[in-house]
């Protein structure tokens, strides 16, 4: 199994992105392909082989955390990669975490394709295995699914702007994590936003 790759990534679309190692381009399937920063030079993507009949996939994470939750998530009855992508989407894994432990069916069946059926599933089979994912590698306690996420008003224009543009909510949820990485005015924001998207 390939436990990670580092390279320059070359193209990024809505569920992919190529990363070139030398001189050689991987497609990697992404939650969000926009939370990895292109201005880098190099990035390191945590990967996973899935190979089932004739499906042989590269998925790509960010941490080993969100590797192991995505890894997590396949032993689920019902959940296969294209489930676990969408749990993974919203860009915070300790969320997911805290609803498990808390038996919070109300916040699972949010994401697509999870119904109560499965959302119950899910909390049934991981339900005190998911522990690690509460802390990230500097051991720093994450945010709890009750808790929300606040953005900085430059920020929140700029994506009310984007869906005043015509763009969903799906759209937007992609390009949301990699845009409070940065320290933008609301209209730098919707050209960097723009700019990931149409790339």
């Amino acid at each position: 199994m390939i436990e990670f790759l580092r390279g320059t990534i070359v193209h990024t679309e809505r569920e992919t992105l190529t990363l070139e190692v030398g001189n050689t381009g991987y497609l990697i399937y992404c939650a969000n392909p926009f939370v990895f920063n292109r201005q880098e030079e190099e990035v390191t993507i945590y990967t996973y082989q899935y190979v089932k009949e004739d499906v042989l996939r590269l998925y790509g994470f960010p941490t080993r955390k969100e590797r192991g939750l995505f890894e997590q998530l396949l032993q689920v009855s019902g959940i296969g990669p294209k489930g676990a992508l969408a749990v993974l989407a919203a860009g915070a894994p300790a969320q997911v975490v805290q609803a498990v432990e808390e038996e919070n069916e109300t916040f699972l069946v949010k994401f697509p394709g999870v119904g109560r059926k499965t959302a119950r599933q899910i909390i049934l089979d991981l339900k005190g295995k998911l522990t690690e994912v509460m802390e990230d590698t500097s051991g720093t306690a994450m945010p709890s699914a009750t808790e929300e996420i606040e953005f900085n008003e430059a920020l929140e224009e700029a994506l009310e702007a984007l869906k005043a543009l015509g763009y969903g909510e799906k759209e937007i949820a992609k390009v949301k994590p990699a845009l409070k990485n940065e320290q933008l005015t609301s209209d730098e924001y919707v050209k960097k936003a723009l700019q990931w998207m149409l790339s």
